[in-house]
């Protein structure tokens, strides 16, 4: 009897815990994404599509195909959707700025979508929606801002992909997971299938 696969063969999940660098190996010694898969993902190649910097966590995608890892990761590809708590008190304005976008080094920065979710004491809680991820892209967007008391910029204390297109993180802290066939065909055009 043959059985249909249901797993996908082209993308599996990690749900990335802080303290992991986003590498196949570390001069200096740290753990990386890798020590959370099973060999054979480093072994046949499987690569990590975007990055999430040491102390960020949440949803990570690996591929052993570069088309879907470009296509996944190229500006306006695809959206992002993160939870973050940043320290200092979030105003309206500065809503707008990061939707209108600040300038940096690595150009302009900004987000589609920030939505208020709560506070906690002088932190605020934020969904931040992105359709493409520079280097540490929401870090630097809130790190331009200032608090408006205090004057000190705005710093991201906690970030947490929560999903990529419509693929939302399911997995336990530090688990792993082939996605569905059908979670593959709603996040890959049919064109690259």
């Amino acid at each position: 009897m043959n059985r249909i696969p249901t797993n996908s063969k082209k993308l599996l999940a990690l749900n990335k815990p802080k303290g992991y660098i986003v590498t196949r190996s570390d001069e200096l010694g740290r753990k990386t994404v890798y020590d959370l898969l099973p060999e054979w993902a480093f072994s046949e190649g499987w690569m990590p599509i975007g990055r999430l910097d040491l102390e960020s966590k949440g949803l990570l995608l690996f591929t052993t195909d570069g088309k879907i890892g470009n296509f996944l990761t190229k500006p306006k590809g695809c959206i992002k959707v993160y939870e973050i708590w940043v320290r200092g008190h979030v105003t309206d304005e500065h809503i707008a700025q990061a939707k209108r976008g600040v300038d940096s080094k690595h150009g302009l920065l900004k987000a589609l979508v920030v939505e208020k979710l709560g506070m906690g004491g002088a932190k605020t809680k934020l969904k931040i929606v992105i359709d493409e991820g520079k280097n540490r892209h929401i870090r630097r967007l809130f790190g331009a801002m200032k608090d408006p008391k205090f004057g000190t910029p705005l710093k991201v204390l906690e970030l947490k992909r929560v999903s990529i297109g419509n693929f939302e993180l399911d997995i336990k802290s530090g688990g792993w997971r082939f996605l569905s066939l059908d979670e593959e065909r709603e996040l890959i055009p049919k064109f690259m299938r």
